[in-house]
């Protein structure tokens, strides 16, 4: 769970820098693809853990 906040909060502070530096767009694109892959790992650890509850 931590390694999720870090990763979210270094996408947003990448992204804000991205937007405000003139030329730094790149840093932009990185801050998105970075919050992408954030998402998709944690969508694909809650996928996993709803596979594991006992059937009644």
């Amino acid at each position: 769970m931590v390694l999720f906040l870090l990763l979210v909060l270094v996408a947003v502070v990448l992204g804000i820098i991205g937007v405000a530096a003139e030329g730094l767009g790149y840093l932009l694109i990185i801050g998105i693809v970075l919050l992408a892959a954030d998402a998709a790992i944690a969508y694909a650890r809650w996928s996993r853990r709803a596979g594991r509850r006992p059937i009644r």
